[in-house]
């Protein structure tokens, strides 16, 4: 593996971001959809297709793709994929409950407490 310098890092926080913000972003487009099993499925294609924030949210996520592809030239991907997917349940987890009204259980609460943990020692565990 290439020597490791600290941009990397900066790049894997970004994709972490974008991939939080474009799974947030299609929730928050997606809410007020027809139901394809209540409408039909040719209602809620059309529904979808014509949905900007649902072209953003994708948009973001290709985004996040070509960072983190780019975050794998340098980082061993047994770092980088844990961060990357702990770190965006703790980011969507905490949007959902502040923007969306999600409520979360207390073994939610300390499962993600865990993650942190985990995410901490998988990076610097070393």
């Amino acid at each position: 593996m290439p020597a490791l310098n600290t941009q990397f890092y900066w790049l894997l926080g970004l994709a972490v971001l974008f991939n939080a913000l474009a799974n947030i972003v299609v929730k928050w487009a997606m809410r007020g959809e027809p139901s394809p099993f209540a409408e039909g499925i040719g209602a809620a294609v059309r529904s979808v297709a014509a949905n900007y924030w649902l072209w953003a949210g994708i948009a973001l996520f290709g985004l996040a793709f070509i960072l983190y592809s780019l975050v794998l030239t340098r980082i061993n991907l047994s770092i980088a994929y844990p961060v990357m997917t702990s770190l965006g349940l703790v980011i969507i987890t905490l949007v959902s409950i502040l923007v969306f009204k999600e409520v979360i259980t207390g073994i939610q609460a300390g499962g993600l407490l865990l993650i942190i943990i985990g995410v901490w020692l998988v990076s610097f565990g070393h």
